[in-house]
Order: structure tokens, then sequence, then C-alpha cells
């Protein structure tokens, strides 16, 4: 459990699903659906739904097309944004203070992208007490393999198999599927 004190709750983070980041990721409607059923079910279970946003001033600068969520997306009255413009969304955001507010020590990590923002964002998550939980078919990636890295079918399997099997002292991290999300939150 939780290394953080009276943190009983649970929340999912949505990272950056934006027109600019999953325009071109790999199995992108179908990942946004995942992304969109988990904000249902964790509305349903009474699980805090907070939205991570990414800015970047040349690439995908503030009010732009790119940086709005995707049209299937749609964050409701009162659920915090996080507006971020590093990988890791707890760095320099406000992201620990809303999780904290919430008396949340557990994270459910979805969005984009896998070998960036969702990579940092577990490890930063991991590393700051929390429990961090990859849903495994709600993250994505673009196919950046003509610069060396693997094709985005292996980056997503390469993550989900060292998040499935990832331990810290007193915390708890692995994976789970849209279809099992939140049935015991």
């Amino acid at each position: 459990m939780t290394t953080l004190a009276n943190r009983p709750n649970t929340a999912l983070l949505v990272i950056d699903v934006q027109n600019g980041v999953v325009n071109h990721a790999h199995d992108r409607d179908t990942v946004v659906g995942n992304v969109a059923t988990l904000v249902a079910k964790a509305r349903a279970a009474g699980v805090d739904v907070v939205w991570v946003q990414h800015s970047n001033p040349e690439h995908m600068p503030k009010g732009s097309d790119g940086w709005r969520f995707v049209a299937e997306l749609e964050v409701a009255d009162g659920e915090p944004v996080v507006h971020k413009a590093y990988a890791d969304s707890f760095e320099a955001t406000d992201l620990e203070e809303v999780l904290a507010a919430k008396g949340i020590g557990h994270v459910f990590v979805s969005g984009a992208q896998t070998d960036e923002c969702i990579r940092s964002t577990l490890h930063g998550a991991l590393v700051r007490g929390y429990d961090a939980t990859l849903v495994s078919d709600a993250h994505t990636t673009e196919d950046l393999s003509e610069w060396g890295a693997p094709t985005p079918d292996l980056v997503i399997a390469h993550t989900n198999l060292y998040w499935a099997n990832h331990t810290a002292p007193g915390r708890t991290a692995g994976t789970v599927t849209t279809e099992d999300a939140f049935t015991s939150a």
C-alpha cells in the first residue's frame, strides 16, 4: 500500500490525450475509446478523474488545436486539469497538491505517450510514495522507429511487461486492463 499517510483514495490520471499528441498514435481510436471507458467507469465508481495537459510554446502552445483534449473526451465540471511542460506529470505542476487535497495514494495511469510521459509519470508517482497502476490497453505512442526506437506495439508491450513486475518498498505497481479497472477501487 502507499507510503503516503492518510491517502486511502484512488484517482485515474488521463495524461496528454490531446490532438497534437495522439493524432498519429498507434491504435489511436482503440486507445482513446478505452480511455473514455475508463473515465466513465471511474466516475461511476466514485474514483476521481484528474486530467493532465501538456503544452510546449513551440510545438503545442496553450489554446492551440493540438493542445486541446481529443473530441471523444470531455472534462466534467469539478475535475481538475493539471498543466505540465515536462514528461513527468508531477514535475513543476500542482499534481501533488491536487492528489493530496483529495487524499489520493493510488493512481491509475492512462494516456500518451507510453515511452515518454506515461513512463515518467509512473516512475514519478512510485518514487513519491504512490501506488501506481498502468492500464495496459489505455496508453499509446507514435512510431519513432525511424530514429532507432522500437515500433509502438513493442514499446507498449515492453512497458506493460516491466510495469507488471515492478516493485518498490511499501508501494504497489502493476497493470490492469480497462475491463478490470475499478472493480474493487
